[in-house]
C-alpha cells in the first residue's frame, strides 16, 4: 500500500503493515482499514518528527497528536468535516497503539492496581476449584463481602453473629429484596469457605438472618405462546444480524437456555450427527439437550449464510468488526430486548432473556409435561426449584379447588 510506504523507517512500515492485515482478519471493510492505516501512518510521521521512536508511544503522545491535529491542515480521506477528520485520525491512533501493545512493540502501560483484600482472593480461588463458580457470579458476591470486610475487618477471628446481622440488616434498609437475598447468599458462601479453611467456627453462618420472603409466593412472569412466536418472526431473515438473533431466540424459545448458556457456546458443542447440543450450566456441569429440526437449521443458515469469518470459536459472534465472542449474557439480552420492541410484544415484567426460559416450562406444562421433565429440560439441580410452575397449570388447579365455605355475615 502507498499508505505504509510513506512511512518513516522499515519498523514503521512493519508495524503499518501488521495492523493493516489485523484489520482485515478482523473483518473491516478496505474504506475503514485504508482509514485507519491512514490515521495510523500520520501518527508514525508525526511522532517521528517529534524525535519518538516506535517503542516509545504511548497514551501520551496520543494526547499531544489529538492536540496536533486542531492545527493540522494534511487533511486526507472522505470526511464530511474537519471534526469527523479529527476524530477519526485519533481514533485510528489509538486504535494502532493497541496494537503496538497487543503485539509487544510497545509496552501496555500498568493498570491502576485495585486492591482487593487478601481473604477475599482466597474466596474465589476457593469457589472457582471446588463449585465452579464464574467470574461473574464471583463478581457480584466480592461487592458485599468487601463492605463487610470494610467494616468488620479482615479477621474473621473477630466476626460474631450480632454484627453480621447489623451488617445484614443495614444494607436491607436501601436495597431491593432481590439485592439483599444476593448479599445473604454472598455472605453465605463467604462464611462457608472460611468454616471450611478453619478460619472460625461452625456456628457462625447461623448469624446471617433469613429474609422475610414466602417461597412460590409470586407467578413466575412469561410470553404467551403467540408472543413467543411473535418475538421470533420479528427476526429479518434476509440480514445478517436477523438470522444471528433468530438463532439465538430459538435456543433460548425452544430449549430453555439461559443467556450465559449461550455467550459460552462453541462451534464444537453441537454434535450434528447424533443431534445434540452440549451445554454447561451454572456450576459447570456438561448437559447435553436435544437439537430439534427447527433449531438445528436456524444455526445452519446462521453458519452458512451469516457468521462472518473469524478465527474465534464462539457459535455466535458479532456482526460488527472486529468479530468476537458476546462479552457478557447482557448482549443476549439485549437482542431479546430489541425483538420485544420490534415486535410490539407487551413485557410481562422486567427482564428479557429470562423470561423466554420461563415461556418454555410453562408451555410445557399446559402441555402435560410433568415437573420431572421440566426439571431435566431446565437443568435444575431440585425439584423444588420447578415447583413454581405448577402454579400457571390454572385449569389443573381448578380441577383440586376446595369450595369456600360460605360463612354468616356478622
Amino acid at each position: 500500500m502507498k499508505l505504509i510506504d510513506r512511512a518513516a523507517d522499515r519498523s514503521g512500515r512493519a508495524a503499518l503493515k501488521s495492523f493493516s492485515q489485523e484489520l482485515s482478519s478482523g473483518g473491516y471493510g478496505k474504506s475503514t482499514v485504508a482509514n485507519h492505516v491512514r490515521s495510523a501512518g500520520h501518527f508514525v510521521q508525526w511522532t517521528r518528527r517529534q524525535g519518538a521512536q516506535l517503542a516509545e508511544l504511548s497514551e501520551r503522545w496520543i494526547d499531544r497528536f489529538e492536540i496536533h491535529l486542531t492545527n493540522c491542515h494534511c487533511r486526507t480521506g472522505h470526511w464530511s468535516d474537519a471534526h469527523a477528520w479529527r476524530a477519526g485520525a485519533a481514533y485510528g491512533a489509538r486504535h494502532f497503539l493497541g496494537h503496538l501493545e497487543r503485539t509487544g512493540v510497545v509496552a501496555a502501560e500498568p493498570k491502576a492496581a485495585v486492591s482487593e483484600p487478601v481473604l477475599l482472593t482466597a474466596f474465589k480461588q476457593w469457589m472457582r476449584q471446588h463449585r465452579g463458580t464464574h467470574d461473574v457470579t464471583l463478581h457480584n458476591y466480592s461487592l458485599p463481602i468487601q463492605a463487610l470486610l470494610s467494616r468488620l475487618g479482615e479477621d474473621p477471628a473477630k466476626f460474631d453473629a450480632r454484627s453480621l446481622r447489623e451488617f445484614v440488616l443495614t444494607e436491607s434498609q436501601h436495597c431491593h429484596w432481590t439485592v439483599t437475598q444476593r448479599c445473604t447468599t454472598a455472605l453465605r458462601a463467604f462464611l462457608r469457605f472460611l468454616i471450611a479453611e478453619g478460619r472460625c467456627s461452625t456456628a457462625i453462618e447461623a448469624g446471617i438472618p433469613m429474609l422475610a420472603h414466602w417461597r412460590l409466593s409470586r407467578l413466575p412472569r412469561y410470553f404467551q405462546p403467540e408472543d413467543v412466536e411473535r418475538l421470533i418472526a420479528s427476526c429479518d431473515p434476509m440480514t445478517a444480524m436477523g438470522k444471528r438473533d433468530r438463532a439465538v431466540l430459538l435456543l433460548l424459545a425452544r430449549l430453555g437456555l439461559r443467556a450465559g448458556d449461550i455467550v459460552q457456546c462453541r462451534l464444537g458443542d453441537i454434535d450434528w450427527k447424533g443431534g445434540w447440543i452440549h451445554v454447561c450450566g451454572k456450576s459447570r456441569r456438561p448437559t447435553r439437550l436435544p437439537l430439534t429440526q427447527e433449531v438445528g437449521e436456524a444455526i445452519v443458515t446462521y453458519l452458512q449464510e451469516a457468521r462472518p469469518k473469524t478465527t474465534v470459536d464462539a457459535l455466535f459472534v458479532t456482526c460488527r468488526a472486529p468479530f468476537r465472542r458476546f462479552s457478557s449474557h447482557s448482549a443476549v439480552s439485549v437482542i431479546v430486548d430489541k425483538a420485544i420492541k420490534r415486535a410490539g410484544v407487551e413485557r410481562p415484567c422486567r427482564g428479557a432473556a429470562h423470561l423466554l426460559r420461563h415461556s418454555v416450562a410453562s408451555n410445557l406444562l399446559r402441555q402435560g409435561a410433568s415437573l420431572q421433565d421440566i426439571a431435566v429440560l431446565l437443568r435444575h439441580r431440585s425439584i423444588e426449584t420447578t415447583q413454581i410452575y405448577a402454579k400457571v397449570d390454572v385449569a389443573a388447579l381448578r380441577q383440586i379447588a376446595q369450595v369456600w365455605p360460605e360463612v354468616q355475615s356478622c
